[in-house]
């Protein structure tokens, strides 16, 4: 469905061409790229409003002409051997389905930067889900076809009033005025300290919300020397033209420095010579981002870069930026932390991004603040997926296709698992599962779906396949698959299979969960008699292969001969079930940390920063440096008490403490604690007094592994 636009491929397929396009600027300029590259042998006409040049070898047509009965009328179905359609996913439109339910060509081909839509409409359907090539912003940057950017993030202006001045209107406009004069001075002195490409001046976008906004600004800028130019959807396509000229020209007297707009521009317009865009708008949406930068990515003579300024308030929806940029559309958090942290090395080629302090920090609250696995999103993301692929998506694909990560299906309480998801929203899914068995799905799905560990899964797996699997068997099969297997492993797995996993108020609902009976191991009867439904048992086929496939890609490379992953993202359960402890203890009794003298094992759980609620606390949990850290103990504690001697002499006890770390406990969805590996008790301690005169110790721990800078800087910042 979508193509490279080089018209160099079209002149071996065809004789005929048609290239429909939304707009008479882009027909012009297309016209002019084909003349261009093929050359005098073949022959171009334009048709669009007063002009008419029909019966040439190559045409450029506009919709809105195009579809009149009078070209159609005209034009006998089989005239063209291509047709073409640019901006291919506004072809669901009235005007668009006209002129394809009319032509019959030989070949069709659709073109879009964006054909990923939400407006319901299946393009992919149009031709027949096939896609002929897809390139994204990433690789395009990587295959040099666009010139490369340079990302900053800057932090808007934001100037609170006097609540005592705001009662009087004067005051209050006054104010305004200063406010937008401030951030009128902010703008220019960021856009002339970043600069530009080339020497012949800045020839800049400026995108906004609001036409008036547009209007207010280009004014402010105008009286403070720049010279600009609002346009809306209100002007002429001849104001448009002369105004482009007049941003691109380097001769005329009357030439721009800025073209500011709200979205004409997102797409179907083509001004290589943009060497700066400015975004002063919040990031609603990742598709329109990825529209606006690429207004600036055309390649052009004399431009070896473009420059992108996107001043970043303190919008909820600021979590899109990375979205956008790394063109990661999983919606994963962690991803959208990474890319954060690591942004500058995280583009191909000679493209960099990078964010200031402040507009850091606003991104990283909206993505601890975002809520990713809402039914409305989770829809779209499908909707997407099985449009593209013209059937409902398995679990797989999602990965495959690089959509949204199928782990926000489990995650969302109304759900719990992607069959309930399609039991509910998919009228072609027509299978039925019970109660029990979509419980079941909820329990694999959300405890295994990440793949962090597959234990479980390999058992399941082979009682499917088995029904006579006995326990005695359990251990060769897990070292068969590359798992580690302890003194520990048989009886937490038979516990965990036989619904005794648990703690809390959810441990009675588990022991509804059963794959095993609990004393002998065999498959339960319950899980044996749900197993002859087709549906169910196609369903956790089609779970496995998606665990497992995440499992080898993230959770392969195990650190020392644990079960973790170092810098992966784990709750306190899974911290509990991957020690392998008898139970899992209670978030709210670990208290920091938790010694199971069982396994020999010492988790120490830091949050970072403290929120003011529990500033009373004292705690100064603080990293010296990438090697070292000093954690506080529980109150009630001196260096004497039992819990800080073992952790003092953990080494010659033989005790292994392993260190988790959150920076707050901020994120809407998940609550996970990075894995940073072993520590050891430096020697050094303090005990103190903590605010309410209780005694606690403070303990200096080296780590094994330093902390890698970019996640240091994010957890210290």
């Amino acid at each position: 469905m979508t193509g490279n636009k080089s018209p160099c491929k079209f002149q071996k397929v065809t004789k005929k061409a048609l290239f429909l396009v939304h707009r008479e600027q882009i027909a012009k300029q297309a016209k002019e790229s084909y003349q261009r590259v093929l050359g005098p042998a073949h022959t171009y006409g334009l048709i669009s409003g007063n002009v008419h040049e029909y019966g040439k070898d190559y045409t450029f047509a506009t919709v809105q002409t195009a579809s009149k009965d009078s070209f159609l009328d005209s034009t006998k179905p089989d005239e063209f051997d291509v047709v073409v359609i640019d901006e291919v996913h506004r072809a669901g439109a009235n005007s668009y389905q006209k002129i394809m339910n009319k032509l019959k060509p030989k070949f069709w081909l659709g073109m879009s930067a964006s054909p990923d839509r939400n407006d319901g409409f299946d393009i992919y359907s149009l031709f027949d889900h096939n896609i002929a090539s897809e390139i994204r912003l990433q690789q395009a940057l990587e295959e040099d076809y666009l010139a490369p950017f340079h990302y900053f993030g800057l932090s808007d202006l934001s100037i609170e009033s006097n609540e005592k001045e705001n009662k009087t209107g004067n005051l209050q406009a006054k104010f305004d005025q200063i406010e937008f004069e401030q951030r009128i001075n902010h703008i220019m002195e960021q856009a002339k300290y970043y600069g530009h490409s080339g020497t012949n001046g800045v020839k800049g976008l400026i995108f906004v919300s609001s036409k008036d906004e547009a209007k207010r600004l280009s004014e402010g800028f105008n009286r403070k020397g720049w010279k600009t130019l609002p346009l809306s959807g209100d002007d002429s396509q001849q104001k448009r033209e002369e105004a482009i000229d007049r941003l691109v020209s380097d001769d005329r007297s009357d030439r721009l420095d800025y073209l500011i707009t709200v979205d004409i521009f997102n797409e179907g317009v083509d001004i290589p010579e943009i060497n700066q865009v400015i975004m002063l708008r919040p990031t609603q949406s990742a598709i329109v981002f990825i529209q606006q930068l690429g207004r600036g990515l055309r390649k052009a003579k004399g431009k070896e870069f473009v420059v992108v300024l996107d001043f970043i308030g303190n919008y909820e929806s600021n979590y899109l930026i990375p979205v956008a940029l790394s063109g990661d559309s999983s919606y994963n958090k962690d991803n959208m932390r990474r890319f954060i942290q690591e942004g500058a090395n995280s583009l191909p080629g000679m493209s960099s991004v990078h964010f200031d302090e402040v507009a850091r920090s606003r991104i990283y609250a909206a993505v601890d603040q975002a809520k990713t696995n809402t039914i409305s999103l989770l829809k779209e993301a499908y909707a997407q997926l099985k449009y593209k692929l013209g059937r409902i998506p398995d679990l797989v694909d999602y990965d495959r296709f690089e959509s949204i990560d199928p782990n926000l299906f489990f995650n969302n309480k109304s759900l719990g698992s992607y069959p309930a998801f399609l039991m509910k929203y998919e009228k072609e899914f027509t299978s039925r599962l019970s109660e029990l068995e979509l419980e079941y799905l909820k329990f694999l799905s959300v405890k295994f779906g990440a793949g962090k560990w597959i234990d479980e899964l390999i058992i399941i797996q082979a009682l499917i396949n088995d029904g006579g699997l006995v326990i005695d068997q359990w251990k060769d099969l897990l070292i068969k698959n590359d798992i580690l297997v302890t003194e520990h492993t048989i009886q937490v797995l038979k516990s965990s299979l036989s619904g005794n996993y648990a703690a809390g108020t959810g441990a009675e609902k588990m022991k509804r969960i059963q794959f095993v009976e609990e004393e002998t191991g065999r498959i339960s009867f319950q899980f044996q008699k749900m197993l002859e439904n087709r549906a169910f048992k196609q369903s956790l086929t089609n779970l496995f292969k998606f665990s497992l496939n995440r499992n080898k890609r993230n959770y392969s490379e195990r650190y020392k001969e644990t079960k973790f992953k170092l810098y992966s993202k784990y709750t306190y359960e899974e911290v509990c079930r991957l020690l392998e402890w008898d139970r899992p203890v209670v978030a709210q009794n670990v208290g920091g940390y938790w010694i199971d003298h069982k396994t020999k094992t010492y988790p120490v759980f830091i949050n970072y920063d403290k929120k003011e609620a529990e500033e009373h606390l004292q705690y100064h949990d603080r990293f010296l440096n990438r090697y070292t850290i000093r954690a506080m103990s529980k109150n009630g504690r001196t260096h004497e008490s039992k819990d800080m001697q073992t952790a003092l002499n953990a080494k010659d006890q033989e005790y292994s403490m392993h260190l988790f770390i959150r920076k707050n406990k901020d994120d809407a969805i998940s609550k996970e604690f990075y894995y940073l590996g072993e520590i050891f008790a430096s020697g050094w301690y303090e005990d103190q007094k903590n605010v309410n005169g209780k005694n606690i110790t403070e303990i200096e721990y080296d780590l094994e592994v330093p902390v890698p800078e970019e996640l240091y800087d994010y957890i210290t910042n």
